[in-house]
């Protein structure tokens, strides 16, 4: 039997601190923390990388390989709800995988220049991929809508996406009795739904039944 590669020291950080940040919040986690819970001097640490922001800068590069590829939509065919489903669906498991960063994209943004300029091609790219998928069902005629009107929803779906996890987590706190850095997962099927919801007012025959059930299903 092959035995396993041991995970190298700089993998070990990066998902000692993947699951650290996702369960207390980045702000709450130092990299003392990082190497305490690794059971790993500071200095350790510090050799692989020189400060908490090199530890985001690298899991950013994770998620946004994770994600991007989701955005590479084939060419060939008219797409229809179920594409959109499947990609929000499948955006939304990259997302909560990687969940600290949304939940804090504003400060780790303003933080870290680099990973606020890829941030921002990344979430242009998905707009760009609503678009195309909107342009697609108006030519299979199932929606009806203006360019500028598919620009605004792409805009739209942008912004519910990316700061649905932080409405979540605000509008729906914890209960007192749950012990502290418990973190359930939501019903992706539900974001996924609530922007599908953005869409059904432009959506026609099958395709606006489709995204009805959807909700029923979720709500």
């Amino acid at each position: 039997m092959e035995r396993k590669r041991p995970r190298r020291t700089r993998e070990r950080i990066l998902e000692t601190s993947l699951a650290l940040f996702n369960r207390f919040g980045e702000p709450h986690i130092t990299t003392a923390d990082i190497a305490d819970e690794m059971n790993i001097s500071p200095g350790n640490l510090y050799y692989h990388f020189r400060n908490k922001d090199e530890i985001i800068g690298e899991l950013y590069a994770a998620l946004e390989a994770r994600v991007a590829p989701l955005f590479d939509w084939p060419s060939g065919r008219e797409p229809d709800v179920e594409d959109l489903w499947f990609m929000l669906h499948a955006l939304f498991e990259g997302m909560w995988a990687y969940r600290f960063f949304y939940r804090d994209v504003v400060d780790l943004t303003s933080r870290n220049r680099r990973v606020a300029l890829r941030f921002a091609e990344l979430s242009r790219r998905g707009e760009a991929t609503v678009i195309e998928l909107c342009r697609g069902m108006v030519a299979a005629g199932t929606m009806q809508a203006s360019e500028r009107e598919i620009a605004a929803l792409a805009h739209n779906v942008a912004i519910v996406a990316t700061y649905w996890m932080s409405y979540q987590r605000t509008s729906h706190p914890p209960p007192p009795a749950r012990p502290a850095g418990d973190d359930s997962q939501p019903s992706l099927g539900t974001a996924a739904y609530q922007v599908l919801a953005l869409i059904a007012p432009f959506a026609l025959g099958d395709a606006r039944l489709r995204i009805e059930r959807l909700g029923e299903r979720y709500l």
